[in-house]
């Protein structure tokens, strides 16, 4: 009652409060620190955001691949920040960097080789997460990309939707949807 009362008595408190200014992401000071050469800046982006990037290709191109090209988009990054113009959006860039890189992967033409069970390596559980994986790869690519964020990279809704700029409901959402995909491919409605 006596807050109902403070409250009424100063309507602009809640206006106020609302209007305090947020302390910077961590992630503004890392990227001013790299442009100003600072190495270890941006050292400390790519332990941040390396686990982002790996999940998101890991969803799109296969597994062999996954590591170089983790490597080629962070120098692509490094050598390309100066055209970041909001530093505080590094998860939303890198990760749009990151997805435009898959799609170049694709666009090449490559020689493939088919994998049968003598290629396939002798150990099931190996084999096992390998075939959830390429049904992962299956789904539509919000949830794909989710999935692998959550699954494999073992980030938490809060931490994909931070460093990918999506809203927390929507990664709630594709992580549920997507879930519940997977069971059906699975043919299971238990957990996973």
């Amino acid at each position: 009652m006596a807050t109902a009362n403070m409250l009424l008595m100063n309507p602009l408190a809640p206006a106020a409060a609302e209007l305090a200014p947020e302390a910077p992401p961590v992630e503004v000071g890392l990227v001013k620190a790299a442009l100003e050469g600072d190495r270890d800046g941006f050292g400390r982006l790519y332990d941040l955001y390396a686990p982002l990037v790996h999940g998101i290709l890991l969803a799109r191109v296969p597994r062999a691949e996954v590591d170089d090209l983790v490597q080629d988009i962070f120098l692509h990054a490094f050598k390309k920040l100066h055209t970041l113009r909001d530093s505080a959006a590094f998860g939303p860039w890198i990760a749009m960097i990151a997805r435009n890189r898959a799609v170049d992967f694709h666009r090449r033409t490559r020689a493939t080789v088919e994998i049968t069970d003598d290629l396939r390596g002798s150990d099931k559980q190996q084999s096992k997460a390998a075939e959830i994986l390429e049904l992962i790869r299956s789904l539509p690519d919000a949830y794909r990309e989710t999935l692998v964020l959550r699954l494999v990279e073992g980030m938490t809704g809060p931490e994909i939707a931070e460093r990918t700029g999506l809203t927390a409901a929507s990664v709630r959402v594709n992580l549920h949807r997507g879930m519940k995909l997977l069971r059906q491919k699975l043919g299971t409605t238990e957990g996973l």
